[in-house]
């Protein structure tokens, strides 16, 4: 009896979680086509552009003092780690100690992908029909993910963003990135992966206004086995909100450029 009770529970379960992710997907905007209307401009609320797997309260430079200082964060890895080869994590321990001159961002350097996604800035969602644009603040950093091709490994050069292509399963908008030039990082604390980085995204609707954002990684070059993060994008519901221009190199410039500065003795 006990376990047939047990049974019923989890199915009752079960199908009022299939009821409200029904739900909210009726709820969410409809594009023209019938599927999900992505258009707006969105933004993730959280500590992944920190680090993505949980970390505690960390201290930055001392002359920032709580400012430069890291919150605490409960992580947004599936499982809780990424899973590196050994290589790999002496890799990303370096990176951390130099994260304050070699981090991408640091730099004003493209975010890459899956970083893009949860920057501490908003992004544009334009959505067509055969090609939906992705537009941050940011570098000027953008993404088109093509809708009317199939294979995201025939990028003609690789680059920081790479390339993507996407497909619709369901309402889930899917995204397949390569191409990349392995020089980007995930996040601020160093975890990083190689040219060899395929992306696997999905964009599922939560409700009116909010979308919950998932991403694969695969590189045997880096990881001993793919990884997912999960988490949710918000809707920016001001009247007024836009995408601001956020052309960071000028504040790089000392990182990139200072050694190349001329000293008292004109060396």
């Amino acid at each position: 009896m006990q376990t047939r009770i047990s049974v019923v529970a989890i199915c009752s379960i079960a199908l009022l979680l299939s009821v409200e992710a029904v739900a909210a997907e009726a709820d969410f905007p409809r594009a023209w086509d019938g599927h999900p209307d992505f258009n707006g401009i969105w933004q993730a609320i959280g500590t992944a552009h920190w680090d993505l797997e949980p970390h505690g309260p960390m201290a930055g430079p001392p002359a920032f003092g709580a400012i430069g200082a890291v919150p605490p964060g409960q992580g947004v890895v599936v499982g809780g780690s990424i899973p590196y080869q050994a290589w790999a994590l002496e890799k990303r321990a370096e990176n951390f100690t130099n994260r304050y001159t070699q981090d991408p961002e640091t730099k004003c350097f493209l975010p890459g992908v899956p970083r893009f996604a949860y920057l501490p800035h908003p992004f544009q969602v334009i959505q067509g029909d055969r090609k939906i644009m992705l537009v941050s603040g940011f570098a000027a950093a953008s993404r088109t993910i093509h809708m009317d091709k199939d294979d995201p490994e025939s990028a003609p050069i690789d680059s920081w963003m790479g390339r993507s292509h996407g497909r619709w399963d369901g309402d889930t908008l899917v995204v397949e990135s390569a191409g990349f030039n392995g020089e980007s990082w995930f996040d601020r604390a160093g975890n990083f992966a190689s040219w060899n980085l395929k992306v696997t995204e999905r964009f599922t609707p939560l409700g009116a206004n909010a979308i919950m954002y998932e991403a694969t990684m695969e590189d045997d070059t880096v990881f001993t086995r793919p990884w997912s993060i999960r988490m949710p994008l918000y809707r920016r519901l001001e009247s007024d909100i836009r995408i601001l221009e956020f052309k960071c190199v000028e504040f790089a410039e000392e990182i990139l450029y200072g050694h190349l500065r001329r000293n008292a003795e004109g060396e």
